[in-house]
């Protein structure tokens, strides 16, 4: 019986509403005897059979829930013989929780997308060397797979063969198409718009960037929030609170039915139902946008921070030093370039590769007797040309000649920031390279962006040297910056001020920074980090674009306001309700649960407009 009436509860709904239709025209406009009393005696008993079954199922764990208030109110009703308040009052709670569970499927969309866009077949290559169409659980790592255009990528692995567009949208949030060929890295879930591929498969499963996005949102939706656990607290102790006051109107007046209406009109529906559909809303708001809430609790902490530190490398900077500056002191600069890329060629070296990426057409040549000097650079032997290259040391060691000019113009790069690469050949200095990561795109325009949204500290820390670090803050506008930093020296200082009291978010993107990322009240992960990063932080910008952060904590404040509104609203009408209803004469049962639902619909469209949050 139960398990039908919770079945066919909106079937139920509508049956209730359609008798007190036929009940309210036939009382208005035809007049029969008998027909308006006995709809409304059918609608309120078949309304107020599941409510009176969910408020039993309450009681025997040992809860009063406030589907006991309007059972015991329908109860009075009927006792009174006022069958029509009971069957509008059943009728409109039921009413109001399909709303509210619309709205919380509505809310939940994001996950429903996030699991259509999960592939669940792949075609296998086989053992009879031919590719077969399988169940997606039957891919194992190592697999070769083959996509063809506009299927889904069903595993994250690396491209063997082929070329292809690839919309990663349900990766970054972003939908431009992205070029991959041999040895480019692909992602479950997204779509190859054209082109064919053969991929291995790295990461199958849940095991994949995908797999997680459905992980994180789902446990993100389904936590609670501080503010959820105290109003499920509260309810706990408002139920028979509402229950004493409705005795105590009955005993001090005697009026049953001016008892029954306190039932009725306390129900703090609109308050239960405000906050969870919030953080649900906001968080599946942030999933179709690329970034990823990892719980309710986050949306409080991040919504207050005053404070977010940044970690330079990866961060606010590419993490890919370029050549910056180059500047040559030979005739023939063509063959200055052709010797110093066939020495850096046989480097693994960072500043080597900038240097290799900056002049990839130079010519090449064989380079024979090399020596690598620790600290300082390399030595070689070049078309019948001694090479030394590297820092000031190992010139001065190896007796390259410079000018003072050209000491002042070491200087100069330095001072802006730069790492230097000295190039000496036979003896003189021929070339300096000023080589330095770049600040990303639009960094500047996201911390004034942060400053406009009150965030009041926007710190650095690096590893890199403070000169760096000065030049960088300098130019983004950072309230500070610390450089020379260890991993531990950086989690020191993010405990250090949230001692002073500062609520402080930390963005990074490495190993290194995952005991500051863990430590601070909101750890902050670029999505191309590195996947500790990712687990141990709180918050992941899934295209690793610094530009999402401004629209994160905007989201977050505009979740948190929208609790905050919601609570107004429910408390506020509660309390209008009964203060009419106690001290006036103007709120009766049928219009207070109107009121009392309509409060329920505002805190519902409310929520919903969160869905539609931009930044």
């Amino acid at each position: 019986m139960q398990r039908f009436l919770f079945e066919n509860k909106q079937k139920i709904t509508l049956i209730s509403g359609v008798l007190i239709i036929i009940a309210l025209f036939n009382h208005w406009f035809i007049g029969l005897n008998n027909v308006t009393e006995i709809s409304f005696i059918i609608a309120s008993i078949i309304g107020v059979l599941p409510i009176a079954f969910q408020a039993w199922g309450a009681l025997k764990v040992k809860v009063i829930s406030i589907d006991l208030l309007v059972t015991i109110a329908v109860i009075g009703a009927f006792i009174i013989q006022n069958f029509e308040e009971s069957a509008i009052v059943t009728f409109l709670f039921l009413f109001g929780s399909y709303l509210e569970q619309r709205t919380l499927n509505h809310t939940r969309s994001a996950i429903k997308e996030l699991l259509e866009m999960a592939p669940e077949s792949a075609l296998k290559l086989m053992d009879d060397g031919e590719f077969h169409e399988v169940d997606i659980d039957e891919v194992e790592l190592n697999d070769t797979l083959l996509v063809k255009t506009g299927a889904r990528i069903p595993v994250d692995g690396t491209v063997l063969n082929g070329e292809g567009h690839i919309n990663e949208a349900s990766i970054t949030g972003e939908p431009d198409l992205i070029s991959k060929e041999k040895g480019r890295e692909v992602f479950a879930g997204t779509i190859l718009e054209n082109g064919t591929l053969q991929i291995i498969a790295e990461k199958v499963g849940e095991d994949t960037t995908f797999g997680k996005i459905i992980e994180l949102v789902e446990e993100a939706q389904d936590s609670k929030s501080e503010a959820e656990r105290f109003i499920d607290s509260f309810a706990k102790y408002y139920t028979p609170a509402v229950l004493v006051l409705a005795f105590l109107t009955w005993f001090f007046t005697r009026n049953v039915e001016l008892a029954i209406t306190v039932l009725v009109l306390g129900c703090p529906g609109a308050l239960v139902i405000g906050i969870p559909v919030s953080n649900v809303a906001g968080i599946g708001n942030g999933a179709k946008n690329g970034v990823l809430l990892k719980g309710s609790e986050v949306i409080k902490d991040f919504s207050q921070a005053d404070t977010i530190i940044f970690d330079k490398t990866g961060t606010l900077t590419i993490g890919q030093p370029e050549v910056s500056k180059a500047l040559f002191y030979a005739e023939d600069k063509t063959n200055v370039i052709d010797l110093l890329v066939s020495v850096e060629k046989e480097s693994d070296h960072p500043l080597a590769k900038a240097i290799v990426q900056k002049y990839s057409n130079a010519k090449t040549f064989k380079v024979d007797n090399t020596h690598l000097i620790k600290g300082g650079g390399v030595v070689a032997k070049v078309e019948e040309h001694q090479v030394v290259i590297g820092n000031m040391t190992l010139m001065e060691q190896e007796g390259i000649k410079m000018t003072s000019s050209q000491r002042q113009a070491i200087d100069e790069l330095i001072h802006q920031g730069n790492s230097i690469v000295l190039t000496g050949i036979d003896g003189h200095l021929v070339a300096v390279m000023g080589i330095k990561d770049q600040i990303r795109p639009q960094a500047k325009e996201v911390i004034q962006a942060l400053k406009d949204d009150g965030v009041k500290n926007l710190v650095m820390l690096s590893g890199d040297n403070q000169q760096t670090v000065d030049l960088v803050s300098q130019e983004l506008g950072l309230t500070e910056g610390h450089g020379g930093l260890l991993p531990k020296q950086k989690s020191e200082y993010v405990q250090q001020l949230i001692d002073q009291g500062h609520t402080v978010a930390f963005v990074g993107d490495g190993v290194n920074d995952s005991p500051s990322l863990a430590l601070a009240q909101v750890g902050i992960a670029m999505g191309g980090g590195t996947d500790v990063a990712i687990e141990t932080s709180d918050v992941v910008l899934m295209n690793s674009n610094i530009q999402q952060l401004p629209y994160a904590v905007e989201l977050t404040k505009a979740t948190s306001r929208n609790m905050i509104q919601n609570i107004i609203i429910a408390v506020g009408v509660v309390g209008l309700l009964l203060y009419g209803l106690l001290f006036a004469d103007w709120v009766n049962m049928t219009l207070g649960m109107l009121v009392h639902e309509g409060s329920i619909l505002l805190v519902i469209l409310n929520d919903m407009r969160l869905l539609k949050f931009r930044s």
